[in-house]
């Protein structure tokens, strides 16, 4: 068993203990995964990165990454090859050449 399916294993052990799969549909996840990455952000709110704490930075972002593990799950997608395939699509969109030291948005570059 990989990393991330023990992790998605453990999650909907925990879900599923709790009866809380009929909350779990696509559109709730998507939900949670956007106020849990709100939460996210709240962090840092008029501070330097720096100033965050970092023990909160982690239980939010454990936050985003179970919800975002479900959903991958509700959708039987593979968390591995989504990422490697976006990784690959966006070195075509920001080739070194043009995007290295570069914050600009590649249609611009």
């Amino acid at each position: 068993m990989t990393d991330t399916e023990e992790i998605i294993q453990a999650l909907l052990k925990f879900r599923n203990d709790r009866d809380w799969e009929q909350f779990h549909n696509p559109k709730d996840l998507a939900l949670a995964i956007n106020v849990e990455a709100g939460e996210l952000l709240e962090l840092f709110l008029w501070k330097n990165y720096d100033e965050a704490n970092i023990d909160k930075i982690k239980e939010e972002l454990a936050d985003v990454f179970s919800f975002a593990f479900l959903m991958a799950d509700k959708y039987n997608l593979d968390v591995k090859s989504i990422v490697l395939d976006k990784i690959i699509k966006n070195s075509e969109k920001y080739p070194v050449e043009k995007a290295k030291g570069n914050a600009k948005k590649y249609t611009e570059l």
